[in-house]
């Protein structure tokens, strides 16, 4: 990275922490970009420059989220002996993210806005795919290592990232233990089924 390029970076990192705050405070849709200059003391055409958009700007924090949970998750992978107990360690360490990041109550009004631009949309796809690869990863080893048996693992990752996504709306208003409770529920359900063995 050059010069010019670590300048640009450090200020867009200036420009998202302050504007993180505002996001955490009033909520994604009451904050305007008039709002971030005033925060920021920077003018809305650099502000343009950096993101182009709010919404930019806010998916630059939710990468900025998703890298810090990938870290968090790479610190504590080596922990899980099996596949199976890395996708329960999964979903707890998704309730817990959930329920204690600031950002949570700003993303679900930023992703359930109807309208985006093209070049969000497709950010928001390359997001997910990286979401799903790293489902298929966790499925693939379990079914290398025999805990799993051969099946669709394009398919089985997409379920578990709609389970996932589902529970995230569905567990909002729930307290953290009966969160966890659920998510632990579906993984059992995403690992064993619920059809009953014939004998």
């Amino acid at each position: 990275m050059n010069k010019k390029q670590l300048q640009t970076e450090q200020t867009k990192k200036k420009l998202a922490d302050a504007s993180r705050a505002l996001f955490i405070q009033k909520g994604y849709k009451a904050t305007s970009i008039e709002d971030i200059v005033a925060a920021t003391g920077s003018s809305k055409g650099n502000i343009y420059y950096h993101f182009k958009s709010k919404e930019g700007l806010f998916l630059y924090l939710i990468d900025e989220w998703d890298r810090e949970w990938d870290e968090n998750w790479t610190a504590k992978e080596h922990l899980y002996r099996t596949s199976t107990e890395k996708i329960y360690g999964l979903a707890e360490q998704l309730v817990l993210d959930e329920m204690n990041h600031p950002l949570t109550k700003a993303a679900d009004e930023f992703f359930t806005k109807e309208k985006k631009e093209n070049d969000i949309e497709e950010r928001i796809t390359v997001m997910f795919e990286r979401h799903i690869q790293f489902n298929r990863q966790l499925v693939q080893e379990g079914i290398d290592n025999g805990e799993f048996k051969a099946d669709n693992v394009d398919h089985l990752a997409l379920i578990l990232e709609s389970t996932i996504i589902g529970l995230s709306h569905m567990s909002r208003n729930m307290e953290p233990e009966q969160a966890l409770a659920l998510y632990r529920h579906a993984v059992s359900v995403f690992l064993h089924g619920i059809a009953k063995d014939k004998d």
